[in-house]
């Protein structure tokens, strides 16, 4: 099922929806750069993929400049509204923040800020020249695709319990199919203010304040200056070296650092020496998971609220510390281990003929995550900021003007330097496992980017929704595997051999003779085009 992996020498574009892979192609074409070319894959990701992503999420961009030669992060995430308390939610008489609903509207979209921030550093083409293509396809419409309809199927009651949401994906009350225009006017008009605007539409202006005034109605808490304090900001990506490789992902409040991790662990291992298919590989990736998971969850959340001892956590020593507790004859732990986690996201990758890189992802956390819609506006509303605690003694607990423990992590690999690979996923509790799969194909076992993608991958822990820690394995071919696993105790939920629930994971690889290599999940809906 490996889908045929393009190579270029101009430019290369990865995304999980193949109009969005379009758009990023032509954006370059017109002599944008890869910048330029990722701010147009968003917003066009936001209206191909509304289940997946949008104006109401969040998002976070990784940056090679190859002119300056310098890696930067940018973290696009919200922050939790001035007036969002524990103490707010427990006078309902409730012990978490509702996952759905006005409810779990907590954070300031983050998305058209982070846009904005990119274009303006970054690009060369005109801002509203980069909207351009989510404006057309939100006025006249997208094929829905394979994914959005599995999701309306599956979300149909959320969807009708919001008049613009089911006007829009379940007119007349019944789910559009795949194939059927999906036409989006209240986002396309959105879009155009925008454009014409700039951010300062949606944080200051009467957008802003219409959307602001939707969400009181309904009993939101966010407020007009929510949005306009919001702001995103630059940051030093985390790195650590694995066989020579510079690994690199988004810091806190990103769980990028738990991948990492996990590769420092991973180096101990002389993986290529044991089998990919193998139950002792599966053991060794579920124990380092484990760890790894251990120390996020004691310690995530925004690094301005909380004291993160990254520097021990990314050590070398502390690895060889981890990796040593690990024993492969153990049996798995107990279970209700993890917290339940949405895992419902949006990776993309571009590069251009001058070496510059992005390598993004982008989320409304849940699946059409708050299912609610800001008036009519047609933008909606993540409902990350449900996963912050309202224990007033845990790491992540709600605090006003806090980001919150966000699952987003896009990742690159560089050599001397420059990049060499761009990677990425879908999948909550899944992407950094899906992360060191794609990682670990290319670097130890000698896949391409695409073939890397393509192996049977796993999830270990506990998908919302769920009751307890499973560990979920594609099985191709891998039943004697599964038992053995099965006899060394651990709980094996086996998946059908191309499961969307592993996530969908998107890659760009860079070759010494300067071609790049693209590569899209074929679980899902992407594309990789060359240039």
């Amino acid at each position: 099922m490996n889908n045929v992996m393009p190579i270029a020498y101009r430019g290369m574009v990865a995304t999980p929806h193949y109009l969005a892979s379009g758009v990023g192609n032509m954006i370059l074409q017109q002599g944008g750069n890869a910048f330029d070319a990722a701010v147009a894959i968003s917003a066009t990701l936001g209206v191909a993929y509304p289940h997946m992503t949008g104006l109401g999420g969040d998002s976070f961009f990784l940056i090679y400049d190859a002119q300056q030669g310098e890696l930067k992060g940018l973290n696009g995430t919200g922050r939790a509204g001035s007036q969002l308390t524990p103490e707010f939610y427990r006078g309902q008489g409730l012990s978490s923040i509702p996952q759905r609903g006005i409810g779990s509207v907590v954070t300031v979209p983050g998305m058209v800020d982070a846009w904005w921030e990119v274009s303006s550093t970054y690009g060369r083409l005109p801002w509203k020249q980069l909207l351009e293509p989510a404006i057309e396809y939100a006025e006249h419409g997208v094929p829905v695709s394979r994914d959005l309809e599995r999701w309306i199927l599956k979300d149909q009651a959320l969807l009708l319990a919001d008049p613009s949401l089911s006007r829009t994906f379940m007119p007349n009350g019944v789910p559009l199919k795949q194939g059927e225009r999906l036409v989006q006017p209240e986002l396309a008009t959105t879009l155009i203010t925008i454009s014409i605007e700039g951010k300062e539409a949606f944080y200051q202006g009467a957008l802003m304040q219409n959307m602001v005034a939707a969400m009181k109605q309904a009993g939101g808490m966010l407020d007009e200056q929510d949005f306009r304090d919001h702001h995103c900001n630059w940051v030093t990506p985390l790195t650590t070296t694995y066989n020579g490789s510079t690994l690199a992902q988004m810091p806190p409040n990103s769980q990028g650092f738990s991948a990492l991790q996990m590769m420092n662990m991973l180096e101990l291992a002389n993986l290529s020496s044991i089998p990919r298919d193998s139950a002792d590989f599966y053991q060794l990736i579920s124990e380092v998971t484990k760890k790894a998971f251990r120390d996020r969850d004691a310690y995530l959340t925004d690094p301005v609220f909380a004291n993160i001892p990254l520097e021990r956590l990314l050590s070398k020593e502390h690895a060889k510390s981890l990796y040593d507790e690990i024993q492969l004859a153990s049996p798995v732990g107990d279970v209700f281990q993890s917290q339940a986690m949405g895992q419902d996201t949006a990776y993309a990758a571009v590069i251009d003929d001058a070496g510059n890189a992005v390598s993004f992802i982008q989320s409304l956390y849940f699946d059409f995550g708050s299912a609610y819609v800001a008036g009519d506006s047609g933008v909606i509303m993540q409902n990350r900021g449900s996963f912050f605690s309202l224990d007033d003694e845990a790491v992540n607990v709600l605090t006003p003007h806090k980001r919150t423990f966000h699952t987003l992590m896009p990742g690159m690999v560089l050599r001397d330097g420059k990049p060499v690979l761009l990677l990425g996923t879908q999948g909550g509790e899944g992407q950094p496992q899906t992360t060191i799969s794609l990682l670990t194909g290319v670097l130890d076992y000698g896949c391409t980017i695409q073939e890397a993608i393509a192996l049977p991958r796993w999830v270990y822990g506990r998908t919302w929704g769920e009751d307890s820690d499973t560990y979920k394995i594609e099985n191709r071919g891998l039943d004697q595997t599964i038992s053995e696993l099965e006899r060394r105790g651990y709980l094996v939920e086996p998946l059908q051999g191309w499961d969307p629930v592993v996530g969908q994971a998107q890659g760009i690889s860079i070759q010494k003779d300067g071609s790049f290599s693209g590569a899209a999940d074929p679980r899902g809906d992407g594309l990789a085009i060359g240039w």
